[in-house]
């Protein structure tokens, strides 16, 4: 029997006679296809199947046709197909396409009032109510696109124009109700909870009167205050404890309708998970800021003081400024805020040795002097003793 030929290493090759032979290299694709490069065919191919756009009115038009179509088609295979998905879903992801190429609308604000005048407002916000969350999680980040604070620059009118529009097709209503339905259990749609609150945001900057509309209409509130509740920390909670200083800072209508809530209450609990500690982050740290900012403002109608005195807001702030962490500043605001004509605040205060705790303001170290936040203690603990002193007056008239 013949024996078996041995295998050669790969190394053995290195001085053999044939390892200067090489295969020659294939054909290019130009001389295999008669000197026509391909590539350079499917490039061109390509660029003509998705041309670059100039926007204009024309393209505006176009835009919406192929909207609207897709969207009507998605309705009647929904309506024919009620119980087979697959009947309908090609007509989801066509739709989907098209609400994405929508976005490039934000690049010519100044087109907005023909986007209304088109009807096409109506149609954007009724997927906010769409069967398919993923359709209308689609609407709310082409409706944040729209009205971006950078896009809307210096377009004002437009600006207000697709606001209007947005407002009377009951968008702050659907958002709302959107919002209500997501789940930070699923990244898509805790980013979607992002998304609804930065478009609320955005028709807040374009038309200030829609931060008490928001409230008037739908329950935003009472969603802000169960998120800021929670006690995990995260993205969405921060932005839920902005809007609601947001909301309330300029307006005694929002702040005594979040009273009602029991918003002094729930602002106090959330507060008190930091009497003992400080934000782990910067991020953390600006949401324990927008708390108290919120706070704050709902302290200034007197209804709401004496719900805080009730709640034994003063003894919660006086255990903040004895733990001395960061919201010792942010303590003493409140405080000033609650007891500013109000001297049931004053008395409470002083009944629990308020101004023993305050007192150490005044007596700080030098190298604390220097420090720019032990400014803002010292002017707090200065209105603190006013409002005592206001309260003396008055008892003693």
């Amino acid at each position: 029997m013949e024996a078996a030929k041995r295998k050669r290493n790969p190394a053995e090759y290195e001085d053999d006679e044939y390892d200067t032979f090489k295969p020659p290299p294939p054909p290019s694709s130009a001389a295999a296809n008669g000197g026509i490069d391909l590539s350079l065919l499917e490039a061109l191919e390509k660029s003509q199947q998705n041309p670059v756009e100039v926007l204009d009115i024309k393209t505006v038009k176009k835009l919406v046709l192929a909207f609207e179509r897709r969207l009507k088609e998605n309705i009647a295979a929904r309506l024919k197909y009620p119980d087979q998905p697959e009947k309908f879903a090609d007509s989801e992801v066509e739709l989907h396409e098209e609400i994405e190429k929508l976005k490039i609308l934000a690049g010519g604000p100044e087109f907005y009032p023909e986007l209304v005048n088109l009807g096409t407002i109506a149609s954007i916000t009724s997927l906010l109510n769409h069967e398919n969350t993923d359709i209308a999680i689609d609407v709310v980040g082409l409706l944040q696109d729209l009205t971006d604070e950078d896009v809307l620059e210096d377009n004002d009118e437009p600006a207000q124009i697709l606001v209007d529009s947005l407002v009377e097709n009951n968008a702050l209503e659907l958002l709302v109700q959107l919002l209500g339905k997501m789940s930070d259990s699923d990244p898509d749609e805790t980013a979607a909870i992002y998304s609804i609150l930065a478009t609320v945001e955005n028709f807040i900057e374009v038309k200030p009167s829609v931060a008490e509309l928001v409230c008037e209409r739908t329950k935003l509130m009472k969603w802000l205050l169960t998120r800021i509740k929670v006690r995990e920390f995260d993205g969405n909670k921060q932005y839920a404890s902005e809007i609601l200083a947001i909301l309330l800072q300029s307006s005694t209508v929002n702040q005594k309708r979040l009273g009602q809530l029991n918003g002094v209450d729930a602002l106090l609990q959330a507060v008190a998970m930091y009497k003992s500690k400080d934000p782990k982050t910067p991020d953390e740290e600006e949401m324990v800021e927008n708390l108290f900012d919120a706070l704050c403002c709902l302290l200034m109608p007197l209804e709401n003081k004496e719900k805080f005195v009730k709640s034994e807001g003063v003894e919660l702030m006086i255990i903040i400024m004895n733990q001395k962490k960061m919201c010792y500043g942010s303590a003493i605001r409140a405080l000033d805020f609650a007891m500013t004509n109000y001297p049931p605040a004053c008395e409470r205060f002083v009944d629990v040795m308020g101004l023993k705790t305050a007192f150490p303001a005044f007596m700080a170290t030098s190298e604390q002097k220097e420090q720019e936040t032990l400014q803002r203690r010292i002017g707090r603990a200065s209105c603190i003793t006013s409002c005592f002193l206001i309260w003396r007056n008055l008892k003693r008239f």
